[in-house]
């Protein structure tokens, strides 16, 4: 059952038309921008299935650029998302897709700059909540609603044993986990959403794991 309260189907407090097209956006942009840890210099938005054909007149344009912005669903500056954003320097360009995805509200959100970038698929699931399904090619599960943990690691034994101790030792509850992996023995990216923010010497010591390669953390 996706709702837990009347709220959730209602939808969040929030700027524009629809909480499937607009407040969703916001949160996959706003989810995309704190993977990435910084204001980018360019974003490549990809749309399909329903936003592709609706993103002008239900502002989800403006919105998934205001999410990138860092700003919530309720803020007033997402109507001007798109202005600001070129005021500071981003790059946007956004495409209608052709292409059947298993959800009708998706969105392919490249953002970068000269250093690094991340790609990241995302679905509005409806009532302004969303699911982050791909990461860097990694597939994933991961609702933005809460604090999370992504950690990628080597794919070996005692990975998940090494930073549930540091969890624990910390006394941070898990609320959801999982791990996938692009080939047996190589890389993978374990997602762990957990019930507070994670605070900074939590991640120094999840970093200093020797099979930890990279940690991020979303805070709510």
């Amino acid at each position: 059952m996706k709702y837990k309260s009347v709220f959730d189907i209602i939808g969040p407090i929030m700027i524009g038309p629809s909480s499937s097209h607009t407040a969703g956006a916001a949160r996959i942009g706003r989810v995309a921008r704190h993977l990435f840890g910084r204001k980018p210099e360019y974003a490549k938005i990809s749309f399909y299935g329903s936003f592709a054909k609706t993103y002008r007149g239900h502002g989800t344009d403006v919105a998934i650029v205001g999410g990138i912005l860092d700003y919530d669903t309720f803020d007033t500056r997402i109507v001007d998302a798109l202005t600001i954003a070129k005021q500071e320097g981003i790059k946007i360009s956004m495409t209608a897709e052709d292409a059947v995805t298993d959800h009708p509200n998706t969105a392919r959100v490249i953002i970068g700059d000269e250093n690094d970038k991340i790609e990241v698929v995302g679905i509005s699931i409806g009532g302004g909540k969303i699911e982050i399904t791909e990461l860097n090619g990694f597939s994933l599960r991961l609702s933005g609603n809460h604090p999370a943990l992504l950690i990628v690691h080597n794919d070996k034994y005692g990975a998940i044993a090494g930073v549930a101790n540091i969890l624990a030792k910390h006394e941070i509850n898990i609320g959801h986990m999982e791990v996938s992996r692009k080939e047996k023995g190589k890389e993978a990216l374990m997602v762990i959403e957990i019930d507070q923010n994670a605070d900074e010497i939590i991640i120094d010591e999840l970093s200093s794991l020797p099979i930890v390669q990279q940690v991020v953390k979303i805070h709510d």
